[in-house]
């Protein structure tokens, strides 16, 4: 029993592993965008000073669903963005909540945000 353990964990950290190297080389090849991470929002998700990999395209034919986690413009200064998860998802419009409900801004201070300014899905956190 303990080794079956041991080897799902290995498992896991090999398929994470390559996940991470496959969204690297789709940087490379400009299909995802890099953003740092400058506040404590998300944690534990992810910290400041961290890296997001993100697929632009993630949204042009389906819609956020709630747990994605998601770059935005934030809707008072359209040339900032914020990092949240998608809580809830309504017509139009979009729910997000911070991971760290202490920090940061999120829907519970600008209401639900347009789907225009969601910019895309984080595919990967580089620590």
């Amino acid at each position: 029993m303990g080794s079956r353990r041991i080897n799902q964990s290995g498992r896991n950290a090999l398929t994470g592993r390559l996940r991470a190297v496959r969204e690297c080389v789709l940087w490379l090849l400009r299909l995802r965008t890099r953003h740092r991470v400058v506040n404590r929002s998300m944690e534990p998700t992810a910290s400041s000073g961290d890296f997001l990999l993100v697929n632009p395209r993630a949204y042009r034919n389906e819609r956020p669903r709630p747990g994605d986690v998601v770059i935005a413009r934030h809707p008072h200064v359209q040339s900032r963005m914020i990092t949240k998860r998608v809580m809830n998802v309504a017509d139009e419009r979009v729910e997000l909540v911070s991971d760290n409900l202490d920090e940061g801004q999120d829907s519970r201070d600008f209401g639900l945000l347009p789907l225009s300014l969601v910019c895309g899905q984080v595919t990967c956190i580089i620590r």
